[in-house]
């Protein structure tokens, strides 16, 4: 499945019905009155946040989206029937954006099945039957109905995850989240193996929340450089990050207080948000190096501002268990995976097989 987390489209609600202009036509009844009706309201544009959907994709093909209008207004004062709702199904975690200044917030979705009535339809027309008076016995006067509203606005989607996990390219997040998820991120040997965020289910000592993995940041990634920082917007919403730290230098070969002033940095330039969000630092691959050096690591993190240092290894799955234990604390007492039910442990009690969402591209 492609990953696409913004698109622009055009969004039309449905212009109202014409009213009737008619008259009766009885046998036997010498003069028969007006008996039009009123046109039927249009369709309004509604927005429902659905499960199932974790890409904005389909809005790259279709773009434009109208309701449809209201029914005429009939003879023998029908009103015109009133036109179904268009509703456009966006997963959770959608926010739409006015295309005035791409900035403006005029809807977020955190919840599945939050809908909003985004446009509505117009009011249908009145019919001559509306207009007769004690001395306008005949009117022929209608409205023709109240056309709809329409505008161009942005989609903008961002994980609704739980915890976040950034660090420079081949930090070892995919090894990472592959370890504590099914997620099956792409490892390689080169940076920017992993090209769009994804998403993986993490079940430990009975709870579950969602870890988001997004590409690799380096310096200058808030003027454009590498992937850029388009991708933080994705961990905005997350309780707490997980700042993977490389301390074996094979990743981007910097020393681990370099790469931990890095990322900092880009998050500091692109929101001040992520900057004041709790963070947990993770020193990995520490399978690669001896107890003396991996301490030496650790005091050298503190003393730049790290308040805990989590050694782990994502190959080995040494030290995951503490580094998840820890994430815990930062969490509610139920997240929203856990409405549907998880109660269930791995078989050794920690982070065990896990379900992941379906954020592998093709």
């Amino acid at each position: 499945m492609h990953f696409l987390d913004q698109a622009k489209i055009y969004i039309k609600s449905g212009g109202g019905g014409p009213g009737a202009v008619s008259f009766r036509r009885e046998k036997y009844i010498q003069y028969g009155g007006p008996d039009g009706g009123d046109g039927g309201a249009g369709g309004d544009v509604v927005f429902e946040a659905v499960e199932g959907l974790n890409t904005l994709i389909d809005f790259r093909y279709t773009q434009h989206f109208k309701a449809p209008r209201g029914g005429h207004g009939m003879g023998k004062d029908r009103t015109g029937a009133s036109a179904k709702p268009l509703v456009i199904e966006v997963p959770v975690g959608t926010q739409i954006i006015s295309d005035d200044d791409r900035e403006t917030v005029l809807a977020d979705f955190t919840e599945v099945g939050q809908r909003v009535v985004f446009l509505e339809g117009g009011m249908g027309g009145r019919g001559n039957a509306s207009y007769k008076t004690s001395t306008n016995r005949a009117p022929r006067q209608h409205q023709p109905g109240v056309p709809g509203e329409e505008m161009w606005v942005w989609l903008r989607l961002k994980l609704m995850a739980d915890v976040g996990l950034v660090g420079l390219p081949n930090a070892g997040k995919s090894t990472f989240i592959n370890a504590v998820t099914n997620a099956r991120a792409k490892v390689g040997d080169y940076a920017f193996t992993t090209l769009v965020p994804k998403l993986g289910v993490v079940r430990h000592k009975g709870r579950e929340f969602v870890l988001a993995d997004i590409p690799g940041l380096i310096e200058g990634a808030a003027e454009g450089a590498g992937i850029g920082d388009r991708f933080l917007g994705h961990i905005e919403r997350c309780r707490v990050l997980i700042h993977l730290i490389d301390m074996s230098g094979t990743g981007e070969g910097q020393e681990p207080v370099e790469a931990m002033r890095i990322v900092e940095e880009e998050l500091a330039a692109y929101a001040e948000d992520l900057e004041n969000k709790p963070r947990l630092v993770a020193l990995n691959k520490v399978d690669l190096g001896d107890e003396e050096l991996i301490a030496g690591f650790a005091e050298e993190l503190k003393q730049a501002g790290a308040k805990e240092v989590f050694p782990i290894s994502g190959a080995t799955g040494a030290g995951i268990e503490k580094l998840m234990d820890a994430i815990l604390q930062y969490l509610p007492e139920k997240t929203r995976t856990e409405t549907k039910g998880a109660e269930h442990e791995g078989p050794d009690g920690g982070a065990g097989d896990d379900t992941s969402s379906d954020w592998s591209p093709l």
